[in-house]
């Protein structure tokens, strides 16, 4: 598929899958994008700490459907979850699938577009699913953090529950496969941030720090306080941030993994400098960052502004400014043809 920007709607759709090492799995999603027509696929990024793979795909309505109805019968052929364990929160083989608006196209279409997916998925799969983010139907269901509460491990009790039951497919665990999430939501950048050193509490406690969900209050022994049962939290420095500390065996190294979901309101470039600030409080450094997944033309040029004092005008020049001083090469090259989704498109 040639897919350009012209009056086309170009919808993307980002499925995170819960399997970060076979290549067998990742062969056969490729497959299955590669033989559904009308989508492309733009980037396959499987990390084995997080034991994850995220894929991207762009296309017109029907394309982006049928891309995402087919990668995820693929994936849902060789993932079991019994046997799953990985750094990254998660509830089910096929985690999440968002459907993002990227050009001539609304949310609400994006949103139609889910509800069409976890209606054809739950029957053909025999898997729950809830919507989330602007296609949730009750408000406890916006944010993915609730609904991965409890994670695959605590999906069968919570399926018990009728408050929790699934907007698609029935209340039945399904051992192998979990639950699914999808909806329509705001490009998302995933962004982790690297720290020297292997005692993850630092990169813990940073994530803490800034987050917009905060962290719990604890008295002077330590002890969370709660108020009629209720947690009371403190709340975190950045809007739209979301981060947990994860260790990374294979570079020797933590991350503040991060969720930038509005880069308008906390840019890259924002959260990177945050965390160096709380890295140095705690007497750790930073080394550099990376961003999993596509990027935005216009997040990279928000950071190279900032870096060059709005001095630097050129584009090109503007996303190197932002690759040197966020560090992105540090882990693996960043290629910009391969990273930004305009250039990709």
């Amino acid at each position: 598929m040639s897919v350009n920007s012209g009056k086309s709607k170009i919808i993307e759709c980002v499925p995170n899958f819960s399997e970060g090492k076979d290549e067998n799995t990742f062969n056969e999603i490729r497959v299955a994008i590669s033989q559904t027509e009308n989508v492309k696929l733009l980037s396959l990024e499987p990390d084995a700490d997080y034991n994850r793979v995220v894929v991207t795909i762009a296309g017109n309505e029907e394309g982006i459907l049928n891309g995402a109805v087919n990668a995820c019968k693929a994936a849902a052929r060789f993932i079991d979850m019994t046997k799953h364990k990985g750094e990254h929160p998660r509830l089910g083989a096929i985690d999440v699938v968002p459907f993002v608006p990227i050009a001539n196209v609304t949310t609400e279409e994006c949103v139609r577009i889910s509800e069409q997916f976890a209606e054809i998925i739950s029957r053909e799969l025999s898997v729950p699913v809830y919507l989330y983010e602007s296609a949730a139907r009750k408000p406890e269901r916006k944010s993915l953090s609730n609904i991965r509460q409890g994670e695959y491990e605590g999906l069968q009790e919570k399926l018990k529950n009728p408050n929790w039951a699934p907007e698609y497919g029935t209340a039945s665990f399904n051992p192998r496969l979990g639950a699914i999430v999808t909806g329509s939501r705001f490009f998302l950048i995933a962004y982790n941030v690297n720290i020297k050193s292997t005692d993850v509490k630092y990169a813990k406690e940073i994530a803490e720090v800034l987050r917009e969900s905060g962290y719990a209050k604890r008295d002077e022994n330590g002890n969370v306080i709660k108020i009629d049962g209720k947690t009371l939290k403190v709340p975190g420095r950045l809007k739209d941030f979301k981060g947990m500390g994860v260790l990374l065996e294979k570079y020797n190294c933590t991350q503040v993994s991060i969720n930038l979901t509005n880069y308008n309101i906390t840019p890259m470039h924002i959260a990177f400098e945050e965390v160096k600030k709380e890295a140095a409080r705690l007497g750790v450094e930073v080394n550099g960052s990376e961003i999993v997944g596509l990027v935005p033309l216009e997040a990279m040029l928000h950071a190279g502004k900032y870096y060059s004092d709005g001095r630097e005008s050129e584009e090109r020049k503007l996303v190197q400014a932002a690759i040197e001083n966020l560090g992105l090469n540090m882990l693996n090259p960043f290629k910009p043809e391969e990273k930004i989704i305009e250039y990709m498109i």
